[in-house]
């Protein structure tokens, strides 16, 4: 099903689900402003290799352009706002709680400050600092060093050890955060509904998450404005952005979108 059909199906679900998931990706934040992955590597950065910026080798060899690169993409974060679609998903979790689970791809914050406070994170915090190396005061009985007292520079480092600080995203090569998959493949096996939203689905290991809740029994949709990997996994496709459907298929109303 396709368009209207679908959107008049998808709100019935939606209605009657006790559990609904929705998975986002860099679609949706895009809508807000926040260029994808591959569309930052523009102008200055568009002679570097994605592994140069995003991987613990291409830190380590080139520290300082690296950290550059992540604190333009940081200002660009900042400077963003939810989207109607962020704002839906917020009052939608405010009007029923309990309900939603939100799983994203994104590296964002604005499901967090469009309401959705407890958003499963797959890929990090790209506005979070982190260590690069385990700090060699954990675990001595020493009190650990914390990222806010590195020493400024470009990028930050620890005064005692030397310790470089990097962003708190996952970079190529580099496991999840600890128990992220797990939860978000609790939320889509025990949901009614499955939302994919503004995701080109060819990200593993969350492109999978689709045909897990499928499988679970969930009725699966896809938002995008774009044809997906993973439409085969769908009951239902709703062409169109985050912004312009989200709000209509949850049915709230959404201030300032």
């Amino acid at each position: 099903m396709v368009d209207e059909e679908a959107g008049v199906v998808l709100r019935a679900r939606i209605a009657a689900a006790q559990r609904i998931c929705v998975l986002t990706g860099a679609g949706m934040s895009a809508e807000s402003g926040i260029p994808t992955f591959r569309d930052a590597l523009t102008g200055l950065w568009s002679r570097f290799d994605p592994a140069q910026l995003a991987s613990e080798e291409g830190y380590r060899a080139d520290p300082q352009r690296v950290w550059d690169w992540y604190a333009e993409r940081r200002e660009g974060v900042r400077a963003a706002e939810p989207n109607a679609g962020h704002l839906a998903l917020g009052a939608f979790a405010r009007q029923r709680p309990g309900v939603l689970s939100i799983v994203t791809q994104n590296v964002d914050d604005l499901h967090q400050r469009a309401g959705n406070a407890d958003a499963i994170r797959l890929h990090g915090d790209i506005l979070a600092d982190r260590w690069l190396e385990r700090c060699p005061e954990r675990g001595t009985g020493r009190e650990a060093c914390a990222t806010g007292g590195a020493e400024p520079g470009r990028p930050p480092r620890c005064t005692r050890c030397g310790n470089l600080v990097r962003p708190g995203v996952v970079w190529f090569g580099e496991m999840l955060p600890p128990g992220a998959m797990e939860a978000a493949e609790r939320a889509a096996a025990a949901c009614d509904v499955m939302l994919v939203v503004g995701t080109s689905g060819a990200v593993w290991p969350a492109a999978g998450l689709a045909g897990a809740a499928r499988r679970a029994g969930a009725f699966v949709a896809i938002v995008n404005p774009h044809p997906s990997d993973i439409d085969g996994e769908a009951h239902a496709v709703l062409r169109g952005t985050a912004a312009g459907v989200l709000p209509r298929i949850l049915g709230v109303g959404v201030e300032g979108g």
